[in-house]
């Protein structure tokens, strides 16, 4: 496959789809989007239902903690993108804990050991990512088990996927997983780092999966529950919680008590939606009303007994928020396959996406007081050579990309803080929920999980990458089709 010359394609197979609703005004071809089309439904969150009987409403606003300036974040967004480590998309970045001279990974296969190269295709094939190649990738923190995982995996089955979306899914071509990007394939996602906050100790919060790490990243913990509505029912899953019934706490229903606004925004279009714990399916429809690997929210107990289903919606409504300046307090934004970068997805896509989303909450009226929050789920297959630190029995997992977009993020700052999804809860809970934690002793809501994930002694402060007392920075609007940018090396 060429490089640069297949982005067209993919780009305009992708502006196929979105004449069947994925996103609507992101097909431009100038430079920035048109974001004045007609989102069905609700822009901003519907009202909730009241407070059943025995229910007590929590305070809300700010921690006690909390620094000076911490009220000027209105709005909290964090998109989430799929399957890249740190290395694969920033290894070479100047200043960053990047990928070391002269490191290579054993490829029993060819007896060689693979360094690191730079790859200018857009589409990937990556590796297999579920727990088991995650310890496998790690081993024992020498961080060398990328290749030999993509080649174990495929002799033990077809190279082919039927779902690209699989944890165990080995695509076919020649293994990827040792490459790297630069500002030549994502000028878009450099641009950002250099204007904004770069971080560069940002890791999965689990050791594991997309499933998994979505369910992090909404209520702190993956669980299997055997009965609805039971929180005692559940125990922990890492690799397979299934996909019909989540009955532990997660962050909604702390804001569903302390009368703060969320949506949770999705692309409609192609996502895997393996029931019973399967790990292959073919692919189905994604779209808000249905249960899936990106989309847990509707499967959880609180989420369907709050009247709070209505709050997972289009992407569209998102960006008619974001228009009119009425976003939520908290936002989640996640994609479908087609723009997710997840292989065989192009990078291309995924950035013209992503890209979108930003310029819509920069030229809107709630740019002011957002801060945008970026990342990718988990990584992949893809190499990085930063061991990951041990959180609990589930964590942390593999280091992933990480970026702060906001008029007050530390500007053309690397922050090299432990971080983790957990960060973002965290930062919700004590900008929105004055401190109040996911803690079955004070929630409200008793689990058995295994910990307290936003007390972790490792966990870094998401506050030390904003500067309250800075002058704002101004807004960075570019184009969804960004010229090359120059070669790091």
């Amino acid at each position: 496959m060429s490089e640069r010359r297949t982005r067209t394609t993919h780009w305009r197979a992708w502006c196929a789809l979105l004449t069947a609703g994925l996103l609507a005004g992101a097909c431009t071809t100038g430079s920035s989007p048109h974001h004045g089309a007609t989102a069905s439904g609700p822009a901003s969150s519907p009202a909730s239902s009241p407070l059943p009987s025995g229910v007590t409403a929590l305070p809300a606003g700010l921690a006690a903690g909390a620094p000076a300036g911490a009220g000027k974040i209105q709005h909290i967004v964090v998109i989430m993108q799929e399957n890249r480590s740190f290395d694969s998309y920033f290894g070479t970045y100047s200043g960053a804990d990047g990928i070391p001279a002269g490191v290579c990974v054993p490829d029993a296969a060819t007896k060689k050991c693979d360094p690191p190269f730079h790859d200018g295709n857009v589409v990937n094939h990556g590796g297999p990512h579920g727990q088991a190649n995650a310890a496998a990738d790690i081993d024992g923190g020498k961080m060398d088990g990328f290749v030999d995982q993509v080649a174990a995996k495929g002799d033990a089955q077809s190279a082919q996927c039927a779902n690209p979306d699989d944890p165990n899914c080995v695509p076919a071509g020649e293994p990827d997983v040792m490459g790297w990007h630069d500002a030549r394939e994502i000028p878009n996602y450099w641009a950002y780092a250099q204007h904004f906050t770069l971080q560069d100790h940002m890791f999965e919060p689990n050791a594991s999966w997309s499933l998994p790490a979505h369910l992090f990243m909404v209520s702190e913990w993956s669980a299997h529950c055997t009965k609805a509505n039971d929180p005692s029912s559940c125990t922990n899953a890492l690799q397979n919680p299934g996909m019909k019934n989540y009955a532990w706490t997660d962050l909604t229903y702390l804001m569903y008590r302390a009368g703060v606004s969320w949506g949770y925004y999705l692309v409609s279009g192609s996502e895997p939606d393996c029931e019973d714990d399967a790990q292959t399916c073919a692919p189905v429809k994604q779209d808000a009303k249905t249960p899936g690997i990106w989309n847990p929210l509707p499967a959880f107990s609180t989420v369907k007994d709050d009247g709070q289903v209505g709050d997972i919606q289009s992407v569209d409504n998102f960006v008619t928020a974001a228009g009119k300046g009425t976003l939520p307090q908290v936002s989640w934004v996640v994609p479908a396959q087609q723009v997710s970068e997840h292989p065989p997805a192009s990078i291309d896509d995924g950035q013209a996406y992503v890209t979108s989303l930003v310029n819509a909450v920069m030229k809107g009226p709630d740019w002011s007081s957002t801060a945008i929050f970026l990342s990718w789920d988990d990584w992949g297959g893809f190499y990085d050579h930063v061991a990951p630190p041990a959180v609990d029995g589930n964590g942390y997992g593999l280091r992933v990309p990480g970026i702060v977009i906001s008029p007050y993020a530390k500007a053309g700052t690397i922050d090299h803080q432990t971080l983790s999804f957990d960060a973002y809860d965290k930062l919700i809970e004590d900008r929105f929920l004055k401190g109040q934690r996911l803690d079955p002793a004070t929630d409200g809501r008793p689990d058995p999980r295994p910990d307290v994930r936003e007390v972790a002694s490792q966990l870094g402060d998401l506050w030390k990458d904003f500067d309250f007392a800075q002058q704002p920075v101004a807004p960075l609007v570019l184009s969804e089709h960004p010229a090359p940018g120059p070669a790091s090396r």
